[in-house]
């Protein structure tokens, strides 16, 4: 049952109504005790509180499976090829096969998220994933890093789906953004870490037991340790969260009221589903996702592309901490910007120096490798749109069905961008890629007018809720809820706890 679709079921209460505790927020009878503005010094202590706690948790793990993901392409230059007898077609298929698993379980990994608590199934999804990872040292053949890729591929469709839940749940709309930037930007630590972890490993000399088996015993240890922090001390809601006292918990959920969305939701609505389907702006922000990560195949070949540019197995390696460095300051600096220019605008100027970088890449003088070198490291800035998508979407979607559904159809975009993308590196375009570097050049265009259409029905759908009547069909709803002592009541719900999604809720206005 759902409130939106059956509202005119629901009894009268005092000339409201009353509503059955399962279809509203898991937050409603909880966020409902006090009506009195948290001081912003509390509110302050909260946050930093919240943060101590899942801010570090988050950026481990999204550096740990960053790593665990282009340790292929590390891999690249330390052995896997030669050892499992890849072709350059084969090598481009373990990083496809990867986002086809990723597309296929996306949207039963949101359902999961849904149904069972988030940290806990991230944690069972991350102990696979280290699983999978070490057994690619096991590997002799195409045929077995294609199955322990493609088990990857599964587990990682839980863990941004997961970090957007969570980040949406114990953050505000306007600290979302740099919250995700915050653990998204672990791209870039990821690779300083795995450069250097690679540099010391590709002079180890052992004749049983090559540099880039090490490479994924070491890393998938790391994330097995990561999994069982996730399993005791990461939360799965703030109703529940052990680190906050019973009043804290409800100060959080205060907290986050103005963001409209509530915290979650367990049951499954169809309207909320069909709503997904049938919103312009999902499906602006899938094209817009798959568009710019076509970029991201670049990951797994970044260490072909410059040991092609002339530099040696050793400065490839130490040179990848280098792209790791610029992703950081990138990421951070753009979500820095979200405040002052807003989202789109952070994106579009993102793609600026990518394009530019990509013209280099085509125009540039093959001899002149420190050129083409600095000029790569300039595209890099496409990968900042990505992020700023990633902390948009949370705060122009509410409706926790509704949410979920987003979130696998845009990260559905996101596979089959990561999918598309390896097939355009052929071994006939190199060492130079030309083609390649023009094919992702002109998307890079393409995804900046996307994102601008975005803005621009965001922004129309707003004028237009300005300019409407006060919607009161919300502003008088009960919850029958029963208490620890067995006694059933009725309490008032803020209908930013009602589980309404943001094209229902008339007071919900959207961030550009």
């Amino acid at each position: 049952m759902s409130i939106h679709s059956d509202a005119e079921k629901q009894k009268n209460h005092l000339g409201g109504m009353t509503v059955d505790e399962s279809d509203v927020d898991v937050a409603a009878t909880l966020g409902t005790g006090s009506e009195a503005p948290l001081s912003p010094a509390e509110a302050l202590r909260l946050r930093r509180k919240v943060d101590l706690h899942l801010m570090p948790l988050m950026c481990i793990l999204y550096l740990m499976t960053f790593a665990d993901k282009i340790s292929l392409g590390q891999s690249a230059v330390m052995g896997i090829i030669a050892d499992n007898n890849l072709s350059q077609n084969q090598f481009n298929w373990l990083s496809t096969v990867f986002y086809l698993s990723y597309l296929a379980f996306e949207y039963p990994q949101n359902l999961a998220l849904q149904k069972f608590p988030v940290g806990k199934w991230m944690s069972i999804n991350i102990f696979v994933w280290a699983v999978a990872l070490m057994a690619h040292a096991a590997c002799k053949s195409f045929g077995g890093l294609f199955v322990v890729r493609f088990i990857l591929g599964m587990c990682e469709g839980a863990i941004t789906p997961g970090f957007l839940i969570v980040t949406s749940m114990f953050y505000t709309r306007e600290e979302q953004s740099k919250r995700v930037g915050y653990w998204f930007l672990m791209n870039g630590a990821a690779a300083i870490f795995l450069g250097l972890v690679a540099f010391g490993f590709i002079h180890t000399h052992n004749d049983n037991f090559h540099p880039w088996q090490w490479l994924m015993i070491l890393t998938g240890l790391v994330t097995l340790v990561v999994s069982g922090l996730f399993w005791f001390f990461f939360p799965d809601s703030p109703v529940s969260a052990r680190f906050l006292t019973p009043e804290e918990r409800v100060k959080v959920i205060q907290r986050i009221k103005v963001n409209q969305s509530g915290v979650e939701n367990k049951h499954w609505k169809r309207d909320q589903f069909l709503e997904a389907l049938c919103d312009p702006k999902t499906w602006l922000l899938a094209i817009f996702v798959a568009s710019a990560n076509l970029f991201n195949a670049v990951t797994n070949q970044r260490q072909i592309i410059v040991n092609q540019f002339g530099f040696s197995l050793g400065q490839t390696t130490l040179l990848g901490t280098v792209d790791g460095a610029v992703e950081v300051l990138v990421i951070f600096g753009m979500v820095r910007l979200i405040r002052y220019i807003g989202h789109c605008y952070a994106a579009i100027l993102s793609f600026v120096p990518a394009v530019l970088g990509g013209i280099l890449l085509i125009t540039l003088p093959s001899q002149n490798k420190v050129g083409l070198l600095f000029s790569y490291w300039i595209s890099i800035f496409a990968i900042a749109p990505f992020a700023i998508s990633l902390g948009w979407m949370n705060n122009i979607t509410a409706g926790h069905t509704k949410k979920t559904t987003v979130n696998a159809i845009v990260l559905i975009g996101y596979g089959i961008g990561n999918t598309a993308g390896p097939f355009m590196w052929k071994k006939m375009y190199q060492p130079r890629n030309r083609v390649p570097w023009a094919v992702l050049t002109g998307f890079c265009g393409f995804s900046a007018f996307i994102v601008f259409i975005l803005r621009t029905h965001l922004a129309l759908e707003n004028k237009r809720r300005d300019n409407e009547e006060h919607d009161a069909k919300y502003d008088d709803v009960y919850v029958t809820h029963v208490e620890a002592d067995g006694t059933t009541v009725e309490k008032k719900v803020d209908r930013a706890f009602l589980d309404l999604t943001d094209i229902k809720n008339r007071e919900f206005r959207y961030v550009l």
